[in-house]
């Protein structure tokens, strides 16, 4: 039995830049699922946790809508210091 390796196949690929093909058929990770992953929190969680509504969250993540402004820039504030929006949520 010979012994491939797979990674072989892969590292003579590495190199090469994608496609338009390529690119075309890669999908784009909007914004607010990264900041939500990276809170590890569950959609639900971080719907509560921020108050934004579950089926707009869901809407942006799919890619259907995207944020407006004002919501960009809340999402900013989310992910550079979270502990401090949810403490001020608390005491609204």
């Amino acid at each position: 039995m010979k012994n491939v390796n797979m990674t072989d196949s892969l590292d003579k690929n590495a190199d090469q830049p994608l496609s338009d093909h390529d690119l075309k058929r890669m999908k784009r990770t909007p914004r607010v699922k990264i900041i939500r992953r990276a809170l590890g929190l569950s959609l639900m969680e971080f719907s509560g946790a921020f108050r934004i509504p579950a089926d707009i969250l869901a809407s942006w993540e799919s890619g259907e809508t995207k944020p407006d402004q004002a919501a960009e820039s809340y999402l900013t504030v989310i992910a550079k210091d979270p502990e401090a929006v949810k403490r001020a949520l608390v005491a609204a």
